[in-house]
C-alpha cells in the first residue's frame, strides 16, 4: 500500500513537471517605435552615412547608409555594390615598373635584416614605431545623382527604407508608389496603391493628375490615372469649377474636356476654360485671351447652352467666334438647318481617337508622352503591366541604367 501512494505522487509530480514545461520561461520585448526613431535620427545625420543622393533638377542632397539599403532593397544592393562599385582596372605593367620591382625584391633580404636589427635595438632601449593600417577602400563614401523622382519624394522612400514607416499623402503618393515599384519596395507599393482609392476626392484630383505629369512614363501611372479621370468623369461640374484646376497642363485642360464620359454641362465647361486662359494670361502678359481660349472651344457643345446664356453671357466677351454661336442658335432653333460638322467639328472628324487629337495638335510627331497620349492607350495599360518588372517593357525604367555616380 505505501509502494502504490509513492508511486502515485511520482506521478504527479511528472505530470507537473510537464505542465510547467510547456508554459514559456521567456518574454520578448519589442521597441519597434525606438528603433524607427533611432534609424531615422540615423539616415538625418550626413555624417553617419555613407552615400549622399543628389535628387531631382535642383540636386538636393539625401543622405542614406549603403548597408541598410542594400539589405532593403535588391535593386539597391545591385547598385551599391555591383554596378557602381569604383574599381580600378589594372594596367599592363611597363619595362620600367618591371625593373624597379626587381629591385625591390632584391633588396629585401637586406631589409628584412636592417629590421632584425632595429628590433634588437628596440629592445634594448630604442624605441620603434608602428606603422598605422589602412582604411579598408569599402567604406569611401558615394555621391550618386537621381534625376527621376522628386526630392520629396526619394526622401520619403529613404525614411521608408530605414525606418519601415512613412506618412502617405496625395501630394507624393504618385512618385513614392512609382518609387517603390521602381527600386523592386512590393510592400510599399501596394500600400500606396491601397492608399489612392481612399485619397482621390475634389480637394487632391488636380494635385494627382498634376503629379501624373511628371511620372507618366512609369506603369504604376496608367492605373491611377484611369481612375482619376474615372472619378473626373462622375464630377465633371465640380472639379471645373476648383481654383486647383487652372494649375494643371493645357493639354491635360483639353483631355477632360474632350472626354465623351464627362459629366459637366457645356457652360460649365466654357468657364472652366476661361478660368484657365485668364491664369495663363497672367502668368504670361504678352498672351493674347482669344487665341489661348481657342484651344478648349471645339470640345464645348454650344448648341446646349441656353440661348440667353449664350447671347448674355459669352456672346458679349468677344472670345467665341459669331458663327460659332449663330450657328448654335440655329440648331436650337432648327435642328435640321445646321450641318453636325460644323457644331463639333473635334468630335465629328476624331469621335474614336479624341484623345490623341489632343496629343496631335501639342506635339505633332508624338515624340513626348503625356496624358494624352496615355488616356489614349487605356485599353493597354492591363495587358503591358507586368512588363515593367523585368527591367524591360512597358514604361518601366531600369534603375541600372539612370543612376549616376560623381
Amino acid at each position: 500500500m505505501p509502494d502504490v501512494r509513492r508511486y502515485s505522487v511520482m506521478e504527479q509530480a511528472i505530470a507537473m513537471g510537464g505542465i510547467l514545461s510547456d508554459e514559456p520561461d521567456f518574454s520578448t520585448f519589442e521597441n519597434k517605435t525606438g528603433l524607427a526613431e533611432d534609424m531615422k535620427f540615423l539616415a538625418s545625420m550626413p555624417e553617419l552615412c555613407d552615400v549622399t543622393f543628389l535628387v531631382g533638377d535642383t540636386r538636393e542632397p539625401v543622405c542614406a547608409v549603403k548597408a541598410v539599403l542594400a539589405a532593403r532593397s535588391r535593386v539597391f544592393h545591385k547598385l551599391l555594390y555591383n554596378s557602381y562599385s569604383p574599381q580600378k582596372k589594372k594596367e599592363p605593367m611597363s619595362r620600367e615598373k618591371k625593373i624597379k620591382l626587381l629591385f625591390k625584391r632584391s633588396s629585401e633580404p637586406l631589409m628584412n635584416l636592417q629590421g632584425q636589427q632595429q628590433g634588437r635595438q628596440g629592445r634594448s632601449g630604442y624605441t620603434h614605431k608602428l606603422d598605422t593600417i589602412p582604411e579598408p577602400q569599402g567604406n569611401v563614401h558615394q555621391t550618386l545623382i537621381v534625376e527621376e523622382f522628386e526630392p520629396d519624394v526619394f526622401r520619403q522612400l529613404i525614411e521608408y527604407i530605414h525606418t519601415g514607416c512613412v506618412t502617405l499623402q496625395p501630394r507624393t503618393l504618385l512618385g513614392l508608389m512609382n518609387a517603390a515599384d521602381y527600386y523592386g519596395l512590393d510592400e510599399l507599393r501596394k500600400g500606396c496603391s491601397g492608399f489612392v482609392q481612399c485619397c482621390i476626392n475634389v480637394d487632391t484630383v488636380c494635385a494627382l493628375l498634376a503629379s501624373a505629369e511628371r511620372y507618366i512614363q512609369y506603369k504604376c501611372t496608367k492605373s491611377m490615372v484611369q481612375k482619376v479621370l474615372e472619378f473626373v468623369d462622375e464630377h465633371g461640374n465640380e472639379v471645373l469649377n476648383l481654383g486647383s484646376f487652372t494649375l494643371l497642363p493645357q493639354h491635360v485642360v483639353r483631355l477632360i474636356m474632350a472626354r465623351e464620359e464627362l459629366r459637366a454641362d457645356e457652360f460649365t465647361k466654357f468657364q472652366a476654360g476661361l478660368m484657365w486662359s485668364k491664369k495663363h494670361c497672367d502668368n504670361q502678359p504678352n498672351t493674347d485671351l482669344k487665341e489661348v481660349i481657342g484651344n478648349f472651344l471645339e470640345y464645348i457643345q454650344f448648341y446646349k447652352i441656353p440661348a440667353n446664356i449664350l447671347m448674355k453671357e459669352i456672346h458679349p466677351l468677344g472670345l467665341v467666334p459669331y458663327h460659332i454661336i449663330m450657328n448654335a442658335l440655329a440648331y436650337q432653333a432648327d435642328p435640321s438647318s445646321v450641318d453636325p460638322a460644323k457644331l463639333s467639328p473635334n468630335r465629328t472628324r476624331n469621335r474614336g481617337d479624341r484623345s490623341m487629337s489632343v496629343q496631335s495638335s501639342l506635339d505633332p510627331l508624338g515624340s513626348n508622352p503625356s496624358l494624352s497620349s496615355l488616356a489614349s492607350s487605356e485599353m493597354e495599360s492591363g495587358r503591358h503591366s507586368s512588363d515593367g518588372a523585368a527591367g524591360g517593357g512597358g514604361g518601366h525604367c531600369s534603375p541600372l541604367g539612370n543612376l549616376r555616380e560623381i
